[in-house]
């Protein structure tokens, strides 16, 4: 086996929402280079690569190019950093809850017999395991944080009109079910599909909403409405459908949970947009990370004795 290597690049070494666009950038290549032997991280906050060393020849000029990386090599020392990530350690949210299933699904489309697999198979779940004995467990919540601007825009005793709900996946339906509705006349999901977004919902029989295509949306404006987009899979044509929509719909304020903000330009600046790189966002995730830090070095220190012992572990069984 050749020497494993990583290669990687992160929000503590460029600026977030730059680490974010260059890492949707890299997602849709995952595939391919996973069919190298390459193991591809990205997420919001991350584009991470490994691999082993002849596979890994060329990807520094091709997925970094323009950006600073940091390079880490051998088993050991992939297998903690793969580890601290799974554990939520790295993450820019302290304790986030989605990490653990990000990694797994990014192993997913590598060779189950490869080295790289095996390693990150053992990463995540010690990574996993020692931030829920450690409880390193987010207080960072989407749902109390979009309730909180919510309480903040309708201070003064106005009564909430619509919730729309921009986006039905996981976050979108979690928000749903969390209750954060309960103020507003209804909740509606925005959906280009609506036939197919029921079929999806069917399943879920507590979830109540209205769905709505864009372009029903607006007819008259709602002042007193909230908007909260909770999808990433936006691309420019449904980003100009959204921007107009809005336009049209003048809500109170738009609250966009996205990595990657979904709307740019002129329009936002006539909007009351919120984004997780302003300030409302970015104090919840100061006081979260505030106090989670102190438990770093226990967190590490669990991760490094299982590691070690199934190093060891390993080693006896081969030489029986």
């Amino acid at each position: 086996m050749s020497k494993l290597l990583g290669l990687y690049s992160d929000h503590q070494m460029t600026a977030p929402l730059t680490v974010a666009q260059h890492s949707a950038q890299i997602k849709p290549l995952a595939a391919d280079l996973a069919r190298s032997g390459i193991l591809v991280v990205t997420t919001c906050a991350r584009v991470e690569v490994y691999g082993e060393e002849p596979a890994l020849r060329d990807v520094d000029t091709t997925i970094f190019s323009g950006f600073s990386y940091a390079r880490i090599e051998g088993a050991a020392a992939i297998a903690q950093r793969l580890a601290k990530i799974a554990s939520s350690a790295h993450s820019q949210i302290l304790g986030e809850s989605y990490i653990g299933d990000q990694l797994t699904k990014a192993i997913e489309l590598v060779n189950p017999n490869l080295p790289i697999f095996q390693i990150a198979r053992l990463a995540i779940d010690t990574g996993r395991a020692a931030r829920e004995r450690q409880r390193f467990i987010a207080s960072f919540n989407y749902d109390q944080i979009v309730r909180d601007i919510i309480a903040d825009r309708f201070a003064d005793g106005d009564v909430p009109d619509r919730l729309y709900i921009i986006g039905a996946g996981m976050l979108g339906r979690g928000l749903i079910r969390s209750g954060v509705g309960e103020r507003f006349r209804s909740t509606v999901v925005v959906t280009r599909n609506p036939k197919n977004l029921r079929k999806r919902l069917r399943p879920w029989t507590d979830i109540q909403v209205v769905l709505m295509r864009p372009a029903e949306i607006g007819y008259p404006r709602e002042p007193r409405s909230i908007v909260v987009i909770a999808t990433a899979d936006v691309n420019d044509e449904y980003e100009a459908t959204l921007q107009d929509t809005l336009l049209r719909l003048e809500p109170r304020t738009i609250v966009d949970l996205s990595s990657v903000p979904v709307l740019s330009g002129a329009s936002v600046r006539k909007l009351n947009y919120v984004s997780m790189y302003h300030d409302e966002f970015l104090r919840f995730i100061e006081q979260n990370n505030k106090r989670l830090a102190p438990k770093l070095p226990l967190l590490f220190s669990e991760i490094k004795a299982k590691l070690q012992m199934a190093r060891i572990d390993l080693l006896s069984r081969e030489d029986t």
